[in-house]
């Protein structure tokens, strides 16, 4: 994944959110936070891997497809939702950053997968 940018939704405006940081948002109706970003996949990846590595690294889960007629493409736009400290330390580690996966053998002779941010 490559060019991750944070994106402010229309529906941040609303009463139904309200900002508690630097594009992180607190839905008032179900008491969660949120963060949408966009970002887009490299040749290799697919709408699944990093994502998955990432989402478990900040302890986050995906709240929303933004333009979800575009979910095949190589360029993707996703609501976060999680921990507000944990949306601001992923905020932090992946906006302007490249992540990826490469595999990677380990002192017991097995293949393991390792997230990269660079």
């Amino acid at each position: 994944m490559k060019n991750i940018r944070s994106v402010t939704l229309e529906k941040y405006d609303t009463s139904g959110y309200e900002s508690i940081d630097h594009y992180i948002y607190r839905n008032t109706e179900e008491n969660t936070y949120v963060t949408a970003l966009s970002l887009e996949l490299e040749e290799d990846e697919d709408s699944q891997y990093p994502l998955e590595d990432l989402l478990d690294r900040f302890n986050l889960y995906i709240s929303g497809f933004i333009n979800p007629d575009r979910i095949e493409s190589q360029h993707l736009s996703l609501e976060f939702a999680g921990d507000p400290e944990d949306l601001r330390e992923f905020l932090k580690t992946v906006i302007g950053k490249r992540v990826y996966n490469i595999e990677m053998e380990g002192e017991d002779g097995k293949t393991y997968v390792k997230l990269v941010i660079e």
